[in-house]
């Protein structure tokens, strides 16, 4: 069995049963117990599990991820606001502003002005939802459609993606690390997202504080292609000084 898919198949032991350990998982796949150490702790980097005597736990965090869309919206509801009333103050000169599909981007989107002269470029379903009513122009990326996440991603997502070019683009992200930047769990969203990335003059990362020093599945941006963090309250000291030396502009 090839590593990655071994990696897998302990990813979904781990989900559904929780605990692990390493004697067991070790008969299953019939590999050495230095080699499922091994991959415990790729695992645990990625954010997936905690390694523990013996053996590993699931991550409680990483109940989240799959969860639909509209609970996850109502999760750190009050500190989503407080980002979202934030983020008002960067979007006061823009025209075109791109976005993924996550809640706490689509908080920030509801309190864009009803105009004309605005045109919002996004992966998001649930988008329809919010500007629905509105006389801003709307451009979908088109692709293929993830309910729980109310997202589009994909081949077509991203070809659609490179016919445009916008001022921002209003992304956020499952964990923020010192060392690995911005993480998040859907590998395929993520390839749409850094497609994004390239078509903007500037990328504003919205996180509550919920999500500093955690990791996730996969890579999202590195913090040097981040121009604004906005966050419900003031990180540590190290955070603000990371992002001083990034030129990285911390609204909170």
């Amino acid at each position: 069995m090839a590593s990655k898919d071994r990696l897998e198949m302990i990813r979904t032991t781990v989900s559904a049963e929780k605990k692990v350990t390493v004697s067991e998982l070790s008969k299953r796949f019939q590999v050495t117990e230095e080699t499922i150490r091994r991959d415990l702790e790729k695992l645990e980097k990625k954010g997936v599990l905690t390694r523990t005597f013996g053996g590993a736990v699931l991550n409680e965090n990483t109940q989240n991820l799959n969860i639909h869309y509209r609970k996850r919206a109502m999760i750190n509801y009050v500190e989503k606001r407080k980002i979202a009333i934030t983020t008002e103050e960067i979007l006061k000169d823009k025209h075109t502003i791109a976005t993924d599909a996550s809640s706490t981007v689509m908080e920030a989107i509801r309190l864009l002005p009803n105009s004309r002269d605005l045109t919002v470029l996004s992966t998001s379903i649930e988008i329809f939802n919010v500007l629905g009513d509105s006389d801003i122009n709307v451009i979908s990326t088109g692709g293929i459609f993830n309910r729980s996440a109310r997202s589009l991603y994909g081949q077509l997502a991203k070809e659609n993606v490179k016919k445009y070019h916008v001022d921002i683009l209003l992304i956020s992200c499952k964990g923020l690390d010192k060392s690995c930047g911005a993480m998040d769990s859907n590998e395929g969203e993520s390839e749409v997202k850094k497609l994004l990335l390239r078509q903007a003059d500037e990328v504003a990362l919205l996180v509550d504080h919920s999500k500093f020093d955690r990791t996730a599945f996969t890579h999202l941006l590195d913090l040097s292609e981040i121009n604004y963090l906005i966050t419900d309250e003031k990180p540590g000291d190290e955070w603000v000084a990371l992002c001083e030396k990034e030129k990285i502009r911390l609204l909170y």
